[in-house]
């Protein structure tokens, strides 16, 4: 109730300004401890992946808190657990702005954010500051200024950083806002980088004395007979999960509305079926060899037991949980606990 009576305020303000201010607010609540009122203790759905306990299956995805200044504000609201980045080894600015707009009607929203990231040193200090110890992903991409054909140097340094203090790394190739980044799932490319990061990852793993698991998040605008190649190398290659899916740049379901025309990934609601289709095609060619988090469209509890159903065995939110706010966690997280 407390966010949908501000909502209407925060939809007033430019997209970016209502998304710091919100993270800003969460973070400030967090502080509060027991007193914060947005604060919920949720019954356990406990799932085991990717060798993890997660206590419940809903988690942020990432790109909301970049830079991981809201984690404990993010853990509080009930979140299983939370996914932050993408960050990259540098700072970057990311787009131009404007770069994030708001598809009210459709319940949607077209992202051109480019990264934008204070760097991966900046967001390691802030994971060792938090104070929950909840499950936490740490997603990596690379700088714009790095040639794609260099890729592989930026994962490594960002997988190098983030193996100590994340639970789990997701590596991120499927971003539409950089230039070149979606060609790295496909072929050659693709070999190269999951070669030298699990290699690069079993060094970390002798050093450290623990194996962070590695998640690879995956475009929803794959072509169907791309995507059984794709995941029979993230298995040959020791991946322990799949994120699908990142933003697409489709424009289906949105076409009438003018900021159609914005360049950027777009989500929400118009991507859950394209996005649910690729989680059944990749479970089809799975066979459970690998896990499936599904990401794309939620925003009820059953469009998340749909997600589930097509073979996914964890969710995440970042657009339903914008319109919605943290309802929508409780909501699904309560209606798995009856089935």
């Amino acid at each position: 109730m407390f966010y949908q009576a501000l909502r209407p305020w925060l939809f007033r303000l430019d997209p970016e300004t209502a998304h710091h201010l919100s993270l800003a607010g969460l973070s400030a609540l967090a502080g509060l401890g027991p007193l914060n009122p947005l604060r919920r203790t949720l019954q356990d759905q406990p799932r085991t992946v990717m060798g993890i306990e997660f206590p419940n299956p809903v988690g942020l995805a990432a790109g909301l808190d970049k830079n991981g200044d809201c984690i404990d504000g993010m853990f509080a609201l009930g979140f299983g657990f939370v996914e932050v980045g993408t960050v990259t080894p540098k700072p970057q600015p990311g787009n131009p702005k404007p770069r994030l707009f708001r598809l009210v009607e459709q319940q949607a929203l077209i992202n051109r954010l480019g990264f934008n990231n204070q760097g991966v040193d900046y967001l390691v200090e802030r994971v060792k500051a938090r104070r929950n110890r909840g499950v936490l992903g740490i997603n990596i991409g690379k700088n714009l200024t790095t040639a794609v054909e260099s890729a592989l140097d930026d994962y490594r340094i960002g997988l190098r950083k983030a193996h100590a203090h994340a639970d789990y790394v997701t590596v991120n190739i499927s971003s539409p806002n950089t230039p070149g980044l979606r060609t790295l799932q496909l072929g050659e490319h693709l070999a190269e980088l999951l070669g030298g990061l699990t290699e690069e990852r079993a060094r970390l793993a002798d050093e450290q004395g623990r194996r962070a698991p590695l998640a690879v998040k995956i475009a929803p605008d794959l072509e169907p007979e791309e995507i059984g190649p794709l995941a029979e190398m993230l298995v040959s290659h020791g991946v322990d999960g799949v994120i699908a899916t990142n933003t697409t740049l489709s424009r289906a379901g949105v076409e009438d509305n003018l900021l159609s025309a914005q360049a950027g990934g777009l989500s929400g609601r118009p991507l859950f079926e394209k996005s649910t289709a690729v989680v059944a095609s990749l479970a089809e060619t799975l066979q459970g060899a690998l896990p499936i988090i599904a990401c794309g469209g939620i925003f009820s509890a059953e469009d998340a037991k749909a997600k589930l159903r097509a073979g996914a065995s964890l969710v995440q939110v970042y657009s339903g949980f914008i319109y919605r706010g943290p309802v929508l966690i409780e909501e699904i997280v309560r209606a798995l606990s009856v089935g």
